[in-house]
């Protein structure tokens, strides 16, 4: 039997034979395609060649591509451990043809892979072709010899693939095992049925499907094939179910020892297992590839795949955070094949214990807060559970609707599912029109450029003007045979200074004047939507503008050589942190380059010391006052690894890269602009260090004479204080230290003069408790107190009836404070702190919660005091029975 390593080797090796060349794999994140908020296809990474706008070093390739599949049209999370075969990360086995090959080699090496060299039975295999793809049906029948009435033809739904809303797409054939113990019947073929599976996915991409949603054709027909990893390994291995090949089988067992419980199919322990399984992988693989667990975009998606597999670890048993104890059984498994799980080892388990530790708590205010909403209802005598709060609870806290709908039974209420639905699928909405905003219409623009055969060249980084002819007019996207003034637009020129937004850095401003200067374009923003593409958008000032004008194109050359200081600026802040905190703790994990300041992303999960920030600001003025060279120069991407060059996980990379090596300092990839020497940059100050996710940390600085600006502010406002304080700048740290304690002192005394005087009115308090049902309780208001206060009257109070129930009210700030005690005989008759404050609360515009013994909450309408109380009366009188 082969193991999973020689069948993925195996599959290499093959087309290898075949003259293709065997590529890596990309990262899981494609920022230069933000269709996508994951590679969800081997062919994701070939997007630009598939269209055109970029030439492929080679025209046949292979590879194993590392997928992520959570959202949007190729969504498989919830099919995820209940089946056997989906998995929100695998890996996906592909060849590709770039104009080469097509159709006829295509299914003809498909089938003699699987036939001939895997041994896979002839009358088990079934091929899909699309419905009027009459050309694939007649290849499966003269190249190959499956059965031909195994051919079977199917439409847009099974046989016709796209990566997404837009982009590159076509005709596809499947390739199909039967598993069945009697042979399958046609019926049984792309019906989603475990025993008969799609095992290989040929697709024959020859459109481009536009943001309108009309079909061009691509300017080359291509094939693009994906072969599921982990199901033909299923096959290969002769496993029912993927989990129990070889490439899940260590982490599944690492679960079940770690939890003490059997992996036993059929049982629900079983598939929170392997869910468990398959999101550590997909956690893995994002985090080592740069994302981060976070609160929007694909951080997002990671966070709530992180809380998913807790909510299963719990019906294991876990109680606390375990992921990181598996990552060790993962990583010894696939960091030979893909070594960047053991280099970024540090930062995986970091995020991985941090986002548990975080979640824990997190469900547990999830917890209260679902006991705050019941409590209200029962309040209101109503005996539905809002949708709108299921949507809640799921969307902020990560519980799913099953979770809420089993909670809400429970207490004897029912769920409005239409409610919830329908706010799922307006975040479904949201989500699907944030991602397409401009960057659909984008991909139509470079079709159209590309089919025309309109490409710019940048000359920016040897000059800031150069004359050129315009290409193309857009105004909408749309080619325009006129510019008019006044209207806004996009030109493409045959050449341009201008840098278009990329690697962080965003697009040049300037001019584009005709020679007897009664035309002048204002550029407002440059962007580069694919290779050779670089969009002028601004609006004509002045004169009328037609393609095939001779125009002068000049950068604003005083905000380039600020983009330029800032930019170099972020190598040297780069180096200046892996010298100061280490080389093994920092990794870029983004930037922002703009005139007026930088930002930089880097993984971490502790803020850095006062001292720390310190010496990686003088460190960055050591490396300007060096004046070191800065070079650029370019070499194969190949030859980047093991050189010690810096690449960032989030750029895409051609074959051909350019590097900006400072002498001495740092050497990275990198085709933005830069400043000469070192020297250049002038002054640097760092302007503030914060944590934008779990594990990721950010500076922002600036340089030149706005860190000059930054430095003079400081040193105003610090003569201010010294002259306020009549001190010395230098003597201005110890007498703020000195009247921090003064009044530090003067806030205990007064907070225990207020807590003297509220305790001396509890000795009238003390005697107004009235017995309800045989337990003490006191609902009284307390009158004018703070918080703290409050809660020590209250304590000292039920020190007096250990058993009963305190409630006090009182007055601070213009709003109101609640507090709730519950003696053992209180809360074994009914009594509920937390759930009871919040309902009394409510009364007074508020809310809050905690234990059953104990809790507080607050209201904005001091007003509503009395009715709260005798609210709160009543809701104590009927728990208690009365």
């Amino acid at each position: 039997m082969m193991t999973s390593n020689e069948i993925r080797q195996s599959f290499l090796d093959f087309f290898r034979g075949k003259g293709h060349e065997i590529v890596p794999s990309s990262p899981v994140v494609l920022p230069a395609d933000p269709t996508l908020l994951f590679a969800n296809a081997g062919m994701n990474q070939f997007k630009e060649i598939f269209l055109g706008a970029r030439k492929p070093s080679h025209g046949r390739v292979a590879d194993t591509q590392k997928c992520i599949r959570v959202s949007g049209k190729h969504n498989d999370l919830e099919e995820v451990g209940r089946d056997t075969y989906h998995h929100t990360f695998f890996e996906m086995l592909g060849n590709w043809s770039f104009g080469d090959y097509y159709k006829k080699e295509a299914i003809s090496w498909a089938w003699e892979l699987l036939t001939e060299v895997w041994k896979l039975p002839k009358p088990r295999l079934w091929a899909t072709v699309y419905t009027d793809d009459d050309e694939a049906a007649e290849l499966w029948r003269t190249v190959t010899d499956i059965d031909p009435a195994h051919i079977l033809r199917f439409g847009k739904k099974d046989n016709f693939w796209e990566m997404g809303e837009t982009g590159p797409c076509g005709p596809c054939s499947e390739i199909h095992l039967d598993n069945t113990e009697n042979g399958c019947t046609p019926e049984m073929v792309n019906a989603g049925t475990p025993e008969v599976i799609e095992i290989w996915n040929l697709v024959f991409m020859q459109y481009n499907r536009k943001s309108d949603g009309s079909l061009d054709p691509l300017p080359s027909k291509c094939v693009d094939t994906g072969m599921g990893f982990e199901r033909v390994c299923a096959v290969l291995q002769g496993k029912k179910s993927n989990y129990d090949t070889d490439v899940f089988a260590p982490l599944i067992g690492a679960v079940s020892r770690l939890c003490g419980k059997p992996y036993a199919d059929g049982t629900e322990e079983a598939v929170a297992m392997r869910v468990v399984a398959d999101h550590l992988r997909t956690l893995s693989f994002a985090i080592a590839d740069g994302v981060m667990p976070s609160n929007d975009g694909r951080g997002y998606v990671l966070r709530r795949l992180l809380r998913r597999a807790a909510r299963y670890g719990r019906k294991l048993g876990f109680s606390r955070p375990f992921l990181c104890d598996l990552f060790p059984t993962l990583e010894a498994q696939m960091a030979p094949v893909f070594p960047e799980l053991a280099a970024r080892r540090a930062e995986i388990l970091r995020a991985l214990r941090s986002e548990e530790e975080s979640f824990a708590a997190t469900l547990d205010r999830g917890i209260a807060l679902f006991d705050e909403i019941v409590a209200r209802l029962r309040a209101e005598g109503k005996t539905t559970f809002p949708g709108e709060e299921v949507f809640k609870l799921y969307d902020t806290y990560g519980f799913p609707a099953d979770l809420s709908a089993l909670m809400a039974a429970e207490q004897g209420l029912t769920v409005d599912a239409p409610a919830f639905e329908r706010f799922m699928q307006e975040q479904r909405d949201r989500a699907r029109g944030a991602r397409k905003d401009r960057t659909a219409q984008d991909n139509d623009v470079v079709a159209a450029l590309v089919e025309r055969g309109l490409s710019s060249e940048f000359t920016g980084y040897g000059g800031l003007e150069a004359d050129a002819q315009v290409l193309a007019i857009l105004k909408d996207g749309k080619p325009a045979d006129a510019l008019a003034a006044g209207e806004s637009a996009d030109l493409l020129l045959t050449k341009t200074p201008f840098y278009g937004e990329s690697g962080g850095q965003v697009g040049d401003t300037g001019t584009i004047v005709s020679a007897d200067g009664a035309l002048r374009f204002d550029v407002a923003d440059t962007r580069k939507p694919a290779q050779g593409i670089l969009l002028h958008r601004g609006k004509l000032a002045a004169g009328t503008l037609r393609p095939g004008d001779w125009v002068h194109a000049a950068v604003d050359a005083a905000r380039r050589a600020a983009l330029r200081r800032n930019h170099t600026a972020t190598h040297l802040l780069n180096a200046a942190l892996k010298q100061v905190v280490g080389t093994s703790s920092i990794r870029q994990a983004g930037s922002y380059v703009a005139p007026d300041r930088l930002r930089f992303d880097f993984t971490g999960s502790d803020a850095l010391t006062r001292d720390q920030l310190a010496a990686v600001e003088r460190t960055v003025a050591d490396y300007i006052c060096a004046n070191a060279e800065v070079r650029t120069y370019e070499i194969p991407l190949k030859e980047v690894p093991g050189s010690g060059i810096v690449a960032v996980f989030d750029e895409k990379y051609g074959d051909i890269v350019r590097v900006v090596d400072v002498a001495g300092i740092s050497k990275e990839l990198c085709g933005g602009t830069h400043a000469a020497r070192t020297g250049d940059i002038g002054a640097f100050r760092i302007l503030a260090e914060s944590s934008v996710a779990a594990g990721v940390r950010r500076i922002e600085a600036q340089t030149g004479p706005a860190a000059a600006e930054h430095t003079l502010a400081e040193h105003d406002a610090l003569a201010s204080v010294a002259a306020r304080l009549s001190v010395s700048p230098a003597e201005v740290p110890a007498r703020v230290e000195a009247l921090a304690a003064q009044v530090q002192k003067l806030e205990k005394d007064l907070k225990a003069a207020a807590e003297k005087a509220a305790l001396e009115r509890g000795a009238a308090l003390a005697g107004q408790f009235t017995d309800i049902a045989g337990i003490p309780v006191l609902i009284a208001d307390a009158g004018d107190l703070p918080a703290d206060p409050l809660r020590a009257l209250a304590d000292s109070l039920r020190e007096t009836h250990p058993d009963g129930v305190v409630l006090l009210a009182a007055r601070d700030a213009g709003k109101v404070a609640f507090i709730l005690q519950a003696g053992p005989a209180a809360r074994d008759r009914g009594i509920h702190a937390g759930k009871l404050v919040g309902a009394v609360a409510k009364v007074a515009g508020g809310g809050g919660g905690g234990k059953p013994d104990k809790a507080q909450a607050g209201g904005r309408q001091p007003e509503n005091l009395p009715a709260a109380l005798a609210a709160a009366k009543a809701l104590i009188s009927k728990a208690l029975g009365a």
